[in-house]
């Protein structure tokens, strides 16, 4: 098997500007295109003007490096961490095919390289490049197996005679969940909402480069089926069951894992029972992401992610009228006043799957975790793993959200991984601690 070709979606705009540097050509023409560039949309073409030349190209056609190896282009003002508290605009560099599909009133800008070019990226973008061997191996097979897992998954959901469904309404429950099947044009997109994937434009080095070199085609895998390997920043202690954040799907290798070698002193992890929870969260557990070791945590979290200091455990205040106004706008729904969130429903790493909002003119239980962390956030709660307290202020109701860990919490923990990283584990000891029962495997 040859290395695969993947598709990524960078950006979506009603008009893109980019720098091609070197030389490109338009795809089955002799045309060459350098320098400074827009497109936009132009009835079903794609409008490209390049210094004093313009043209009419057919939707999807590609722009091609007429070297591959030195050709780059610029992609300006493409959005990152979007929906996130670190969102913000910067210009990205990317190696490989340039091609545009238009979408509505809006064009994408698309690259299309080899999946190791591609990891080398996703691995200097997820974290630093300075990162441990190990764990930078580890990233390599957790970050190849989700890609080449995912896009089976979107072949396999084209021949299903029933359409995939993420959303289930009803008057007073919804039911939501957040994955990658509504990427037509593309394998994967560049955000968090897949993988982070910002080209060249973070530094790498030769460590990365032989990590995804030294693990050329290796996947985590079941009986020949390639793992859809996640990951997230912190678990929290213990890990979350797949079905509890996406699909209804269980798959084995994506189980309830206590983040350590043993399970901690004075707890239980009955995390499904409320008062296991409350004791869980309000507490300082012995796990393997439950570090302040800053050389350790530089591993993982890029510039823009260091700005998030609290993440094994956290606050976040909210006046009665703040949170009226928060829920309203985040979810769409006028549900008056808040007068309570209760816990409905939770997983094994404690995360809430449902959430019951009572106000004084709706009453309504939505999930699942990112629905829920959306809903309660300008951005996103770091996770849905939090209880609520209630006092009273000034005369006021305050909520206060106490929670743990970062993310969807299931598969991999990075900073997890990164600790087990420098305490000398080998990527093969991080992979099966995270991904019970899988095995490594070369696909080629």
């Amino acid at each position: 098997m040859d290395t695969p070709l993947i598709k990524v979606g960078i950006m979506a705009e009603k008009e893109i500007f980019f720098t091609l540097e070197g030389s490109y050509h338009l795809e089955s023409s002799i045309i060459n295109i350098t320098g400074k560039c827009k497109a936009k949309k132009a009835g079903p073409c794609v409008y490209l003007e390049c210094g004093e030349d313009s043209w009419l190209v057919p939707d999807g056609l590609k722009l091609i490096p007429a070297d591959p190896e030195t050709g780059k282009f610029m992609l300006h003002d493409v959005t990152i961490g979007i929906n996130f508290h670190w969102e913000r605009k910067e210009d990205q560099t990317f190696k490989g095919g340039l091609h545009f599909i238009t979408d509505g009133d809006k064009i994408h800008a698309i690259n299309e390289l080899s999946i190791e070019d591609y990891l080398i990226s996703v691995i200097s973008s997820e974290m630093s490049a300075t990162s441990s061997m190990e764990l930078l191996k580890a990233h390599a097979v957790i970050s190849r197996s989700w890609l080449l897992a995912q896009i089976q998954k979107n072949t396999n959901l084209q021949t299903e005679p029933q359409k995939y469904q993420t959303t289930f309404r009803t008057e007073n429950e919804l039911t939501k969940w957040y994955d990658r099947e509504d990427h037509t044009h593309f394998d994967v997109c560049a955000d968090d909402h897949c993988q982070r994937y910002q080209g060249i434009t973070r530094s790498t080095t030769p460590l990365v480069e032989k990590a995804v070199k030294e693990t050329h085609g290796e996947v985590l895998a079941i009986d020949g089926v390639i793992c859809d390997a996640r990951f997230s920043k912190c678990c929290g202690g213990v890990t979350e069951v797949f079905e509890n954040v996406w699909e209804p799907v269980n798959h084995s290798y994506l189980q309830k894992i206590v983040d350590n070698d043993f399970p901690p002193e004075g707890f239980s992890l009955n995390l499904e029972n409320e008062d296991s929870a409350k004791q869980w969260i309000m507490g300082n557990p012995e796990a393997y992401c439950n570090s302040s070791d800053k050389k350790v945590l530089k591993q993982i979290l890029n510039d823009y992610d260091q700005e998030t200091n609290d993440f094994f455990r956290w606050k976040v205040f909210y006046s009665q009228d703040e949170l009226s106004e928060l829920v309203k706008t985040r979810s769409g729904v006028d549900f008056g006043t808040i007068l309570d969130l209760i816990p409905i429903e939770r997983g094994g790493s404690a995360r809430l799957i449902k959430l019951k909002i009572v106000g004084t003119l709706k009453t309504m239980t939505i999930g699942k975790e990112l629905e829920i962390r959306k809903t309660l956030s300008k951005s996103h709660l770091y996770s849905s793993a939090f209880i609520v307290e209630k006092q009273e202020i000034a005369g006021k109701i305050h909520f206060i959200l106490h929670g743990a860990g970062w993310g969807h919490g299931v598969g991999l923990c990075q900073i997890g991984a990164a600790v087990m990283g420098d305490k000398g584990f080998s990527y093969h000891e991080i992979l099966l601690h995270y991904f019970r029962g899988a095995g490594l495997e070369r696909k080629y």
